[in-house]
């Protein structure tokens, strides 16, 4: 169920001049941050996209390509979609933020919006009706995994000494690519997931032994929540994680604004969740790295959190 070490580095020559190499910041004490919100689209998501189109057949792809996501696959695709020269559409929940749609546009992409639930079957589906196009998937797809496992290297590559890890769990593309990898070179090292309590699958799955469903709800953490986990992702992650923190809104909006003080950028919501994770003690001791998924939140809306006390 792992991605293979040669699959990780053939990614890392498919994304080369697309994504960037972030750079890993300390933030406090001995937590680290890596910064994906500083790529090209402000988030991790155009390593997978990049490397999941350029192994993708060119007649597979001519007619166009098409991915659900809340907004930043969404703009990986688009991204790759311009770069090549072929038209892109998003399926996204009616919950996105503008930020994210706007971008989207920017980038040339085009909308379809649709409710939470319309959203979700999409991924199962892994079509839309009336559009013919090869559908690229968020997370659920061994080539945007290998793609999410090139952080990995350049983390080991970084901090002689790591002792945990923690990622954001969304649909677990992003953490099931960079365990695979961790796993593989340092299996020692703790790998978590960070959820929130708006939607926080991965902890009831693996405390159930198999995925079930939780009750969701929307916020500003709008790039992880959910309401189950895909079986497949499960299975990955029964083998790959050493468990899930789940963080509140409140430890979310305080992380946010503890990375604005220290390392001045701009976090979204699921970022947010692995900063307050891997800050607040559950993750052991001893060097940890926080994934900063990305920064895609609306202006407005960061101002309105760190600004609360």
């Amino acid at each position: 169920m792992r991605i293979t070490m040669d699959a990780v580095y053939e990614a890392r020559r498919n994304i080369e001049g697309i994504a960037v190499r972030t750079p890993l910041l300390r933030l406090v004490d001995n937590v680290y941050v890596k910064l994906e919100n500083l790529q090209p689209i402000g988030s991790f998501k155009i390593r997978g996209a990049a490397n999941a189109m350029a192994r993708a057949p060119r007649e597979r792809i001519a007619r166009g390509v098409l991915t659900a996501s809340a907004g930043n696959m969404a703009q990986g695709v688009a991204f790759c979609g311009g770069r090549m020269g072929v038209p892109a559409t998003v399926v996204t929940p009616e919950t996105a933020p503008e930020t994210k749609l706007r971008a989207i546009e920017r980038l040339g992409g085009r909308i379809i919006k649709v409710p939470f639930d319309t959203w979700w079957r999409t991924f199962e589906e892994r079509s839309f009706p009336g559009v013919d196009a090869a559908f690229i998937h968020a997370f659920d797809d061994p080539d945007v995994m290998a793609g999410n496992g090139t952080i990995a290297l350049e983390i080991l590559e970084d901090l002689a000494q790591l002792d945990a890890i923690v990622i954001p769990w969304g649909g677990g593309g992003l953490a099931c690519g960079i365990a695979s990898v961790i796993r593989a070179r340092k299996p020692k090292v703790l790998i978590y997931a960070a959820e929130s309590e708006t939607g926080s699958p991965l902890a009831a799955s693996l405390a159930a032994g198999r995925p079930v469903n939780v009750d969701w709800r929307p916020s500003f953490i709008d790039g992880i929540a959910a309401k189950t986990v895909f079986p497949s992702m499960f299975e990955r992650a029964k083998e790959l994680i050493d468990g899930s923190i789940v963080v509140t809104v409140d430890e979310a909006a305080r992380a946010m604004r503890l990375a604005a003080e220290r390392c001045r950028v701009i976090v979204e919501g699921a970022a947010a969740c692995a900063i307050a994770a891997a800050t607040g003690g559950k993750a052991g001791g001893g060097n940890v790295v926080a994934i900063v998924s990305g920064g895609n939140i609306d202006l407005a809306k960061f101002c309105e959190l760190v600004a609360s006390d």
